[in-house]
């Protein structure tokens, strides 16, 4: 089919958007081609959440995509409902009561038994069939939040950690710049210089020849083999293990001289204490109106 004599221009992209949306481009041997061009159905990236459901008038199968935040926009919202791999309409399911966040979604799903209406812009929205489908989709979208729960929760806790991390280096530098104030008595400064001063550095002759003036005489040799052969074990001192009430918690480590520090950040309620401490390991409520 060719149109002449338009009396109106077209935005190529607009062209696109519309036959992307109103043709079956996934199916066998149908082609469509804009300017020589072969147009081919949109793909974006982000976390991907397929679906396949049955209902008693066929099934409902397709793709929900959480865009990353840099990535989100306000256009094209919505997931698009296609019946026989045509977009009817965009429907949201709740997603608009979510705020910003649902600029995040996109998505399509498939459901080729849903009655729609004469100028195939909606569907008929009190059929059984329509209500089947939304049944599965509020499931569909349920499962969405979900998923975005947990992804919100993986970054504030990578946000958390480096927060922790760098305070921690903080008191470490602090501490070790005034051992006065240091509960674990002198903290050694890294990487500045050889070793911790002068009695770090020895020669490798200087080594040698002061071993073999200290050789043992065989009475001492006696002696030390007479102690080797009854070795007394020393009990080592467990550190106290860190305790996780969820899976979001966020720990971290550090050395301090001979001790050694565990920070745990963690969910305990907003009634709960603000932090606590067992034994070397300090804990912090990041549910505490102090911590929001």
């Amino acid at each position: 089919m060719t149109l002449l004599r338009l009396t109106r221009t077209f935005d190529p992209e607009e062209v696109i958007r519309k036959i992307v949306e109103g043709t079956p481009l996934k199916a066998s041997k149908f082609i469509v081609r804009l300017n020589g061009m072969r147009i081919t159905p949109r793909s974006v990236s982000g976390h991907r959440i397929p679906f396949l459901e049955g209902t008693e008038f066929g099934p409902v199968h397709g793709e929900v995509i959480i865009l990353p935040s840099s990535t989100a926009s306000p256009a094209d919202l919505g997931i698009e409902v296609k019946v026989k791999q045509i977009t009817v309409k965009r429907e949201f399911f709740g997603l608009e009561h979510w705020g910003k966040v649902a600029s995040r979604v996109r998505g399509e799903v498939h459901a080729d038994f849903l009655p729609v209406t004469t100028d195939r812009s909606s569907f008929i929205l009190d059929s059984p069939q329509y209500h089947a489908f939304r049944n599965v989709m509020d499931k569909v979208v349920r499962e969405v939040d979900d998923v975005l729960r947990r992804l919100a929760g993986r970054k504030e806790k990578r946000k958390t950690s480096k927060a922790l991390k760098e305070a921690l280096q903080r008191v470490h530098r602090a501490l070790a710049l005034n051992p006065d104030l240091s509960p674990f008595g002198a903290i050694p400064l890294a990487g500045e210089g050889e070793g911790m001063g002068g009695a770090g550095v020895l020669s490798r002759k200087t080594g040698e020849q002061e071993a073999k003036d200290i050789q043992p005489t065989n009475g001492e040799r006696k002696g030390e083999e007479a102690q080797t052969s009854t070795p007394q074990k020393k009990a080592k001192k467990k550190s106290p293990k860190v305790k996780r009430l969820t899976p979001n918690a966020v720990v971290q480590r550090m050395r301090f001289g001979e001790t050694g520090v565990s920070i745990c950040v963690d969910d305990f309620g907003e009634n709960g204490p603000e932090c606590f401490t067992e034994g070397t390991v300090i804990y912090i409520n990041q549910q505490h109106p102090l911590y929001q």
